[in-house]
């Protein structure tokens, strides 16, 4: 999970209301035109974890569930693109039950990064310095789209996207040692904007940055 910019909203949700619409209402080409929206916003990744959408396994999500919060189907602001995991994102998620969305962290709004640390084993940790709240949240964020199964099949995927680059932060990390930052700063920077549009992008952002929980 990373920050997301969310742009404009697709024209055709205007033509949408609660109470007089359903989802099932919207045609196959104004879905596509809100699939481009949010493939805009995430660069054709889930916006939970970051894995590689593909045509046939992916979802429209929404933040706050329809069948607790009708009110919120057609609005913008509730929607993300998911992958269609069962036992991750968007489908995890709306299995869990109730749940209050003000205790979720919202990629869009806040930056996953004040919150977690992605480490190269593939798991995620909240930041040791959070306060009770903030790590209640991320905690509950972890919990409510299970992005930290211990032995799941995620946790290897972003364990295998980090291994190719752990030489690659070592060499960066014996290069900072050794000269000042105007030096080798170019050289992460340019690494970093190589990898914007991998999937599994945060944890081999953390990986080269040498985060600590």
């Amino acid at each position: 999970m990373h920050r997301l910019q969310r742009g404009r909203a697709p024209a055709c949700l205007d033509n949408y209301r609660h109470g007089q619409h359903r989802w099932n209402n919207l045609s196959a080409a104004e879905k596509q035109e809100i699939w481009q929206a949010l493939d805009a916003m995430q660069q054709e990744r889930c916006a939970y974890c970051e894995a590689p959408l593909y045509n046939n396994r992916k979802h429209i999500e929404h933040f706050r569930q329809r069948a607790l919060y009708p009110q919120g189907t057609f609005e913008w602001s509730n929607l993300f693109g998911s992958c269609n995991r069962s036992d991750s994102c968007g489908k995890h998620k709306d299995r869990c039950g109730p749940y209050n969305h003000r205790n979720l962290i919202k990629p869009d709004e806040e930056n996953p990064d004040d919150y977690f640390v992605f480490v190269s084993d593939g798991t995620i940790a909240a930041r040791s310095t959070l306060s009770d709240h903030a790590r209640r949240r991320a905690n509950e964020t972890l919990r409510i789209f299970n992005l930290d199964a211990r032995h799941g099949a995620l946790r290897q995927r972003r364990r295998q996207a980090a291994a190719g680059y752990l030489q690659t932060a070592q060499e960066l990390q014996e290069v900072a040692e050794a000269f000042d930052e105007s030096e080798w700063r170019p050289f992460l920077e340019q690494e970093l904007e190589a990898i914007q549009d991998e999937p599994f992008v945060t944890v081999i952002r953390h990986a080269l940055l040498g985060s600590q929980p």
